[in-house]
């Protein structure tokens, strides 16, 4: 008996069957669509709700050879995380590998190496799928010394070093919790505070290594990585500012050294260095790749003779654009071009006493209301756009306050003010001033190794502002005094 028949001799009893049938019906339709969405491993294929993701390093530096110290810095990589909280913490849930290969592949990257045509110096795996959503934190997981196996290694045992250019010796780049827990990049480093990818989308995700502050000369010798790095969702097209520095008095390169920085405020208001680079010997430069948006271009150069040049900037480069042209002005006499700046940062913690603070200095400068950092002109000791340093207990010839760890720094910079214009398409025309600088020495403190948790209370120490008095001067700064450090 099929079922029109079953339905007309019960047809109050077989309603309630068919629906039944129906709902069964239904729910293998549902387990069919389930299990062709998943591969025999059970992994999620493409959905409505997920993205692509590349991850991929770069490193436009200030500190190789012949202008720096170092002919290589090799880290090596072996995870990449993401998290759409910026607070969690290492052993918290909602961790996504971006990176899955290469915990078993490890990834040695040479951060003073050539970069492709695309400006990257690496891609660290293939593309993952990953749930769409913005993520606050990122952390770079590293191999630690001895514990990779990497293919023609010119690290010999480590899986991480720096090769000195001065006699191409190989030393080993110590690490401490990044090999653990990653080196953390919270949402003031990553561009727009966080890595947005929408659903179907595929992005590229840049981790820049600023490696030349990244890196600690220590008393013993040996070179310690105190990391500082920025992310960002860049382009593989239009994702450039480049421009030309000249000297403004010749109209040639500069014979000397040229660093220049991109710029973008904190949450504070202050412009922060974002990325810096060495110009060529034709006075060019370009950085590649670059996070979306606008940035203000600071430059900053030294003559062989030692003459410092007035710091140029110019404010509202977008992405994209070119600067053309920008000249650099130093006061008449080289021996009165610049200043030293003589200084001392102490720690303590919270029972009075002395203890180690990693410390990143900056020379802040304010012209019409808005606070820029100026580059360290690139000297023999100065090699990074900003300077860290590393307090230590009193010995030998270093002196500390009572009760504190301390370091001495010294810091030469322009004896002139900052010339300042807008950008435009045409050509940014500045003109030479003689006016003396305004500076201020800002610090900020992290704990050592930790990849740049906050320290100390506040962590954050800016001196009052001081003018120069004249050029080829030494002008004594005051203590940046951090304490409640851990």
């Amino acid at each position: 008996m099929n079922a029109p028949h079953l339905a007309s001799r019960f047809p109050r009893a077989w309603k309630p069957i068919l629906a039944l049938l129906c709902l069964i019906v239904a729910a293998f339709i549902v387990v069919a669509c389930s299990n062709s969405s998943t591969g025999s491993s059970g992994s999620t294929s493409p959905t409505s709700t997920m993205a692509t993701v590349s991850v991929r390093v770069s490193d436009p530096a200030t500190c190789q050879s012949p202008s720096g110290p170092f002919s290589h810095v090799y880290v090596t990589i072996t995870d990449v995380l993401a998290h759409v909280s910026a607070t969690a913490g290492d052993s918290d849930p909602g961790w996504v590998d971006l990176t899955p290969g290469l915990t078993n592949s490890p990834m040695q990257v040479d951060l003073l190496g050539q970069a492709n045509n695309q400006c990257f110096l690496a891609t660290l795996g293939d593309a993952q799928q990953l749930q769409a959503a913005s993520y606050q934190q990122i952390r770079l997981i590293l191999a630690s010394n001895g514990g990779a196996t990497v293919a023609n290694n010119p690290c010999g045992g480590d899986a991480n070093c720096v090769v000195l250019a001065s006699d191409s010796s190989v030393h080993t780049l110590e690490l401490s919790s990044e090999a653990k827990t990653g080196i953390k990049i919270p949402s003031g480093q990553i561009a727009s505070g966080k890595f947005t990818i929408a659903a179907g989308q595929t992005e590229d995700l840049d981790i820049d290594f600023i490696t030349c502050q990244s890196i600690v000369h220590e008393g013993n010798g040996k070179y310690r990585l105190k990391p500082v790095l920025h992310a960002g969702e860049v382009s593989t097209t239009s994702t450039s500012i480049n421009g030309k520095v000249l000297d403004g008095a010749t109209g040639n390169p500069v014979n000397g050294t040229v660093v220049v920085a991109v710029e973008q405020k904190d949450a504070g208001g202050i412009d922060r260095v974002q990325r810096a680079a060495l110009a060529g010997a034709d006075g060019s430069f370009v950085f590649c790749p670059l996070p979306a948006g606008t940035y203000d271009v600071v430059i900053v150069g030294t003559r062989t003779d030692g003459g410092v040049y007035e710091p140029s900037i110019i404010t509202g480069v977008s992405v994209g654009s070119t600067t053309g042209t920008v000249n650099l002005f130093a006061l008449a006499s080289a021996a009165q071009s610049s200043a030293t700046l003589n200084g001392t940062v102490t720690s303590q913690n919270s029972s009075n006493m002395g203890t180690v603070a990693d410390v990143e200095l900056s020379v802040l400068e304010t012209i019409n209301a808005v606070t820029y950092t100026i580059p360290l002109p690139p000297t023999s000791t100065q090699s990074a756009a900003t300077l860290s340093l590393e307090t230590a207990p009193p010995g030998g010839a270093l002196m500390c306050p009572a009760g504190t760890d301390c370091a001495n720094y010294t810091l030469e910079v322009s004896a002139g003010a900052a010339n300042v214009g807008a950008w435009s398409s045409g050509g940014t025309v500045l003109s030479a001033n003689v006016t003396l600088a305004t500076y201020q020495i800002d610090g900020t403190a992290v704990v050592p190794s930790s990849g740049g948790l906050a320290d100390c209370s506040p962590a954050e120490l800016t001196t009052p502002a001081f003018t120069l008095s004249a050029g080829g001067v030494t002008v004594p700064v005051q203590t940046l005094a951090f304490t409640s450090c851990q």
